[in-house]
């Protein structure tokens, strides 16, 4: 089980990027596929999930932020929209296997890692 995240670099606030989640050595529609983020001085949290066809995101970028998944490509994508300063972290993408439908933001659920793609949003 190989997990790759992709899509990081360097944004103005207000702009977009998109994170993409490779996977390899299993297929991302029986896993929860999470993204997670750490910024520098801080614990590592839960960013959006999905597993089958449910979806969670943390408060923070509800309205803001989209997860979807790529069956046809073993992908999950996260569409970051109006992006923020505090926004700016390592985002990496985990998995867990489920068929259950079971989606959680809480890091410890969660068995493979992938790396981290850097995110900067700055002027």
């Amino acid at each position: 089980v190989q997990l790759q995240a992709s899509g990081g670099g360097l944004v103005r606030p207000g702009g977009s990027l998109r994170l993409s989640c490779a996977a390899s050595g299993f297929n991302v529609d029986y896993y929860g596929i999470g993204w997670f983020r750490q910024a520098p001085g801080k614990e590592r949290e839960g960013v959006s999930c999905i597993s089958d066809d449910n979806t969670d995101y943390a408060d923070s970028v509800k309205g803001r932020f989209t997860i979807s998944r790529d069956n046809a490509k073993n992908t999950v994508s996260l569409q970051m929209n109006s992006l923020k300063p505090e926004d700016t972290a390592v985002y990496y993408c985990a998995a867990h296997p489920t068929v259950t439908g079971w989606t959680s933001l809480d890091e410890g659920q969660y068995d493979y890692w992938g790396r981290g793609t850097q995110v900067t949003v700055s002027s």
